[in-house]
């Protein structure tokens, strides 16, 4: 069973932000963290994994700077900045928030005396 891109899509800046706190990196290091953390369940297209990294970096949550290889071609790396680092601590609290009530929503039954 493939996991939904529509559950995901909501998600990616946080994916990216969380993968980038832990280490600079390049775009195909992101998304094979991406493929790593999922199981192999979710690839990002590279499409939408670049106009992710232009968007942080045009609202400042990321920074880019070209890496010094010796061998093969420059990369250019992503690095999170302290104002990425507020928006994912916010935007895993409301995760935390949303998956408990979503949760509650649709495996949890109705009570009587639950106002209907």
């Amino acid at each position: 069973m493939d996991i939904s891109k529509d559950l995901i899509r909501g998600h990616t800046d946080t994916i990216i932000l969380n993968i980038l706190s832990q280490g600079d990196s390049y775009g195909y290091q992101v998304s094979k963290s991406i493929r790593s953390l999922s199981d192999n369940q979710y690839s990002l297209n590279e499409a939408t994994l670049y106009t992710a990294f232009r968007r942080l970096e045009k609202i400042g949550e990321i920074e880019s700077y070209w890496g010094d290889e010796t061998q093969g071609a420059r990369r250019k790396y992503y690095k999170i900045t302290s104002s990425g680092r507020q928006h994912l601590e916010a935007a895993l609290n409301e995760w935390q928030f949303a998956k408990n009530i979503i949760s509650h929503l649709i495996s949890g039954e109705v009570t009587e005396g639950d106002n209907l």
